[in-house]
């Protein structure tokens, strides 16, 4: 009876261990046509549409381009009229930043630091760019790469907006905008708008960069 009940026993413990080793094996991963499946992590965020930039119809960009000239014009115009005979807000505020830095030869000595801008994603087929010297308009220039191909080339900062098309590729487009001087009164003070084809804002960034440092933003095109 004893010999019964052990031959018994050692069949049980057998038949728990394949069940549970067939069981273990089975969440190494599914296979399909000798191919492991992967579940890959998507980091990129859709953009939202501000209330701002409300768009209708198909001059999006062109309607958001103008309203922008205008609240920029209504700025320019307000701050001709309060800082008459005095120092802009603007010029104290680059005043204040240089106050940090050492100068030599009469160039401010900034550290070169790269910003990230973020990544996104769009279906558009292009991105608008608008860009300016948000500070005292002093000769900054800078250059544009898309995937490492420079497209607007040694532009100089301007008061008002300049804007440019930039044509998207399906996949990644990593938009570099590199600071190639500081001016004469101190970095390269660069503020950047990027509009979709439908004028929905994607990315607005100000910064204090110095020559050669660089700010990326990733767009990624779906099909």
């Amino acid at each position: 009876m004893k010999s019964h009940l052990k031959f018994f026993f050692t069949i049980s413990c057998l038949f728990l261990s394949a069940t549970i080793f067939a069981q273990l094996d089975s969440n190494k991963g599914s296979k399909e046509g000798g191919k492991t499946k992967a579940v890959i992590l998507n980091n990129s965020k859709e953009a939202t549409k501000p209330k701002s930039l409300e768009i209708d119809g198909t001059n999006g960009f062109k309607e958001a381009f103008d309203k922008e000239n205008a609240k920029l014009k209504k700025k320019q115009e307000e701050d001709k009229l309060n800082n008459k005979g005095i120092l802009t807000k603007e010029k104290l505020n680059e005043q204040r930043f240089l106050k940090s830095f050492k100068k030599i030869n009469g160039q401010y000595i900034i550290p070169k630091i790269d910003q990230d801008l973020g990544t996104f994603r769009s279906d558009s087929k292009s991105v608008n760019i608008i860009c300016r010297d948000y500070q005292y308009p002093d000769g900054d220039r800078v250059t544009i790469y898309v995937n490492d191909v420079p497209v607007i080339y040694n532009l100089t900062l301007e008061q008002n907006y300049q804007k440019f098309n930039i044509p998207l590729e399906v996949g990644i487009n990593k938009i570099v905008i590199e600071a190639l001087n500081q001016g004469t009164s101190g970095p390269n003070t660069a503020a950047f708008k990027v509009f979709n084809d439908a004028g929905m804002l994607i990315s607005s960034n100000e910064w204090n960069l110095a020559t050669g440092a660089k700010a990326t933003l990733i767009i990624a095109k779906d099909k």
